[in-house]
């Protein structure tokens, strides 16, 4: 595997997460995710610490990166967009179908409509890291 395109594709689509989640959870959303949180209460930080979602986000984005130069061979931004959106799907419809059956941090419409939010920011980033991780050579066989 190509150690300097694992991460390159890591770090840029890293930073697509950070930014696309921050635009969407933190600007886009919020007024209606806090409208359809579960009756847990005290489970929302005021002050995030930021490092955790960072590293969140930069495993994310190796994880991606990862299948799709070792396994996949997913090259283009359109390859990556469409396994981005399969990936994302069935981690998400796994994720918030257990956090809904298993918790009171969100209602059923709120684990939809996660559902289908995420798996868009994950093809998203699927198709920016595989346009990354698609251009040039590689560096050396044994990169």
């Amino acid at each position: 595997m190509d150690t300097k395109k694992f991460i390159t594709g890591t770090v840029v689509g890293g930073v697509v997460f950070f930014f696309l989640g921050f635009i969407t959870y933190a600007i886009v959303l919020p007024d209606f995710f806090a409208a359809h949180a579960g009756s847990a209460l005290g489970v929302s930080k005021e002050e995030l610490a930021y490092w955790p979602l960072i590293i969140g986000d930069l495993s994310q984005a190796a994880m991606l990166t990862y299948i799709f130069l070792k396994w996949a061979k997913v090259k283009t931004f359109s390859e990556g967009l469409r396994a981005g959106l399969a990936i994302g799907f069935f981690m998400m419809v796994g994720h918030n179908m257990i956090a809904y059956d298993t918790t009171n941090i969100m209602d059923f419409t709120a684990a939809v409509t996660d559902t289908l939010v995420y798996t868009l920011i994950v093809a998203i980033v699927g198709g920016v890291i595989a346009a990354v991780i698609g251009t040039g050579g590689t560096t050396s066989p044994t990169s």
